[in-house]
């Protein structure tokens, strides 16, 4: 979802012979969306007529450039670098020029850039141009100038693109809100109009009648100078970036411990449902809609712990990021607006976890559960699709809502690529869920990382202890890989019901070997719909050497022990 805008652009050249400023305005593309929105406000240095030059391919150099630039790098850091290498190029075309002799024919100019994204508004900023911060009837200067203080050289900068081999960039960051307006001048725009007046005209009829009337107005009041204005007033964010939940689970305080009545940012706790030391899980009542949310926050014991900050932030970011259009088999995460406090908001869905179930001997119909693991055969595969990874599938985080639904919760511990570092590297997950990969052994020297083939597996041991209430290869210890080296019973075995084409569905999602398993969730949810209608082969045993390499050399050498032993009984009592 990106931005919803209103924005005016206006620029006139005034008494000067031509307009040396230069400004542009740029809205993403729908692949672009990750970037947001950037503006730009060049004024070329009038030096032998190259100012326009200068500010016209700043901007336009700025503005092209930075969608191409990697989602991954910080806006910092992309700004710096176009802009840094805009004005090395400058730069060299200046002394190119006075090697010629063309004297004074320096291409110079300043320039402020604004990016709007997410929930957040970022400012680069070198030379005299200025950007302004229009928010509840506060008009805030957000630039200062680089000029020296003297009255009589006010007009000197001391910072300006092309200046130098290396330029020195002011930069300003802020949270963004509905209602924000934005405001890009030249000095030929604040050089003239008080603030107050500024701020009066900027907030008058739509963004393109305001910064007109900026414009005419510097001019009708003795401007000698060209004048610029862009005005850009937001009505409604883009969605959140990962970078503006870290920087909340930063700044904001977590909340002490709820109690039942309790109120916060207008929810309402109506009880604890989960505490476990580290998270604790509240059901909450919105008041604005009366609708009944989950409210996640730290224990009190984990909230000063950076780390355990930035997990809770990824996860709400991340629930959010993949339930935008399609929510079927997970659980959306909302936005919180002005929140007070460090917390995550779920949708809630009354209900209980397939764990809960078995653990009170619950029974399923093969049917319902053949059509409650294709649902989250399907949300996995949605998951994977946009190159995340859950890592911790298992019946406690399966979840049957009183609407009927199956549901996969908890994204925690999950891969995104975006994840806090420590999260990558955490060795999460449930042993008895996990493939044998993670856990290395003879055929895997080091232990692999969670990949999607690993969800698929843990669904597979799902799906096992869903059929028949037992796990198939018994309770894993971590590292324990001896409960590998057998290959499990056939779920019709524990349970009659249980018909042939799932056994093979059944067995090939465990199989100690990865090869033999399913590649893709689309594969897994395409053998559960055929059903008996196109089974799969028959499974089938796993080789002892691949199950046990070492029982292979334990054999030989007892066969090699009994024949020494043999020998030497003849040797030693048979006669000659």
């Amino acid at each position: 979802m990106s931005f919803d805008v209103d924005i005016g652009r206006c620029s006139e050249r005034g008494p000067r012979e031509e307009n040396e400023d230069f400004s542009g305005v740029v809205q993403p593309a729908h692949q672009d969306a990750a970037h947001g929105l950037i503006a730009a406000v060049a004024d070329g240095v009038s030096m032998g007529g190259r100012g326009r030059e200068a500010a016209q391919t700043a901007v336009l150099s700025l503005v092209r450039d930075y969608y191409a630039t990697p989602e991954t790098w910080d806006i910092t850091v992309a700004l710096d670098r176009l802009i840094s290498a805009h004005n090395a190029w400058l730069a060299d075309h200046n002394r190119r020029r006075q090697g010629a002799g063309a004297e004074g024919a320096a291409a110079m100019c300043t320039l402020t850039a604004l990016v709007l994204q997410g929930h957040s508004y970022t400012v680069a900023h070198v030379g005299d141009t200025r950007a302004w911060l229009l928010r509840d009837g506060d008009c805030i200067q957000l630039t200062q100038d680089h000029c020296f203080e003297q009255p009589d050289m006010r007009s000197r900068l001391t910072r300006a693109l092309g200046l130098d081999d290396g330029v020195r960039l002011d930069y300003v960051q802020g949270e963004l809100q509905p209602g924000d307006s934005f405001v890009l001048t030249s000095d030929g725009v604040h050089g003239v109009l008080k603030r107050r007046r500024l701020a009066a005209l900027a907030a008058e009829g739509s963004a393109d009648a305001a910064s007109a009337s900026l414009v005419r107005e510097a001019l009708a009041a003795g401007g000698r100078d060209n004048a610029t204005a862009v005005v850009i007033r937001v009505r409604g964010l883009a969605a959140s970036r990962l970078e503006d939940a870290l920087l909340r689970g930063r700044q904001l305080p977590a909340p002490m411990r709820l109690r039942v009545g309790d109120v916060l940012d207008g929810y309402t706790v109506t009880a604890l449902v989960d505490d476990n030391g580290v998270h604790r899980l509240y059901q909450a009542r919105e008041a604005a809609t009366g609708e009944l949310v989950a409210l996640k926050t730290l224990h009190e014991a984990r909230a000063s712990d950076p780390e355990e900050r930035a997990m809770l932030a990824h996860e709400a970011w991340l629930s959010q990021r993949i339930t935008e259009r399609d929510s079927r088999g997970l659980v959306r995460a909302r936005e919180v607006e002005h929140a007070s406090a460090f917390y995550a908001v779920f949708d809630w869905h009354s209900g209980h976890t397939l764990e809960h179930w078995l653990g009170h001997g619950r029974r399923f119909d093969i049917g319902d559960v053949v059509e409650g693991a294709l649902t989250v055969c399907k949300a996995l595969g949605r998951l994977h699709r946009q190159g995340v990874v859950h890592r911790d599938v298992k019946p406690a985080n399966l979840h049957l809502g009183d609407d009927g639904q199956w549901r996969l919760l908890d994204l925690g511990v999950a891969l995104s690529g975006r994840e806090p570092a420590t999260q990558r590297q955490l060795h999460a997950g449930t042993p008895s869920y996990m493939n044998p990969e993670q856990w290395g052994g003879p055929g895997d020297r080091d232990p692999r990382a969670a990949d999607a083939g690993s969800d698929l597996y843990g669904l597979g041991v799902t799906l096992y202890r869903w059929l028949t209430g037992h796990l198939p290869y018994g309770e894993v210890e971590p590292y324990q890989l001896a409960r590998f080296r057998r290959d499990p019973k056939a779920p019709s075995r524990l349970r009659p019901d249980v018909p042939i084409w799932l056994d093979h569905v059944v067995l090939k999602a465990v199989a100690r070997d990865e090869a033999q398993r399913f590649e893709t969730a689309e594969e897994f949810a395409l053998a559960l719909e055929r059903g008996a209608s196109r089974p799969l082969a028959a499974p089938g045993s796993t080789p002892l050497a691949t199950r046990d390499p070492a029982a292979l050399w334990m054999i030989a050498f007892a066969i090699s022990a009994l024949f020494n032993l043999l020998l030497v009984v003849w040797l030693l009592f048979l006669p000659r």
